[in-house]
């Protein structure tokens, strides 16, 4: 199983999703937001990153009009703070490589957040790109394999475009390029399959595995580096045993 679906997993677990559902408006809201002041407009058919913005919204069960104001926000039509985007790389305990893609409208507190957060839980900020190219940008689709057959996912996923199936335990795992993220889940709709997850993320090209208490501080430092209010997205390429995915949970 890879690292990015035991973190998912673990996430999935502690229901930290359902504790966060204002946080995960909130971030969709940033995304939508952005997306639509610098995609190309207000039009998701002519905007693919507000399109994208949207059906995750959606996903999450977002009313229609939290959506709408979003966009009006960041064509300029409704008044609404300024953000910047800004991404920055770091290192976790035992050299984990870290990316945090961060929406703000403040960006010396960011960088003072992101800092403590990494200094406070064996890690350190980097330099500019200096993970980031052991990371590609994919669609990932998680489905359990109750819900679909080995052969039939195979056809439907391939013939939409995906590059990969993988067998991850209870889970079937969809890799694909994000310009087929939607033409795949589109395809999986048509079937009545319906994913555990889907997102577009950065996967890594190597994993580095991390055990005991430099597992336990590894897992701090993602949760702490999601809790902050400007992060958007957070990446790694830590791994760690299954013992371990099943402690965290708890």
């Amino acid at each position: 199983m890879s690292g990015h679906s035991k973190w998912a997993t673990i996430k999935h677990k502690k229901g930290a999703l359902d504790a966060k559902r204002g946080k995960i408006f909130t971030r969709l809201i940033k995304e939508i937001t952005i997306a639509a002041k610098t995609g190309g407009g207000g039009d998701p058919d002519g905007n693919p990153r507000l399109r994208g913005a949207i059906a995750a919204a959606k996903a999450e069960n977002m009313p229609a009009d939290n959506i709408k104001r979003a966009i009006q926000r960041g064509t300029g039509e409704l008044e609404g703070v300024s953000y910047e985007e800004i991404t920055y790389e770091g290192y976790g305990p035992g050299g984990v490589a870290v990316i945090v893609d961060v929406l703000t409208d403040n960006k010396n507190r960011a960088v003072s957040e992101i800092r403590h957060a990494f200094s406070k839980n064996g890690g350190n900020l980097g330099e500019s790109n200096s993970v980031g190219w052991m990371f590609s940008k994919k669609g990932v689709i998680v489905i359990a394999k109750s819900a679909a057959n080995e052969d039939k996912l195979t056809e439907i996923v391939l013939e939409a475009g995906a590059e990969d199936l993988s067998d991850e335990g209870e889970n079937w795992e969809v890799l694909c390029d994000p310009k087929d993220f939607e033409a795949v889940t589109n395809a999986l709709k048509a079937a009545n399959i319906t994913p555990e997850h889907a997102e577009v993320t950065k996967i890594a090209s190597t994993y580095t595995k991390l055990e005991g208490s430099q597992a336990n501080a590894m897992i701090r430092l993602l949760e702490v580096l999601e809790d902050l209010d400007d992060t958007q997205n957070v990446y790694s390429n830590f791994d760690m045993d299954e013992a371990a995915v099943a402690n965290a949970g708890h």
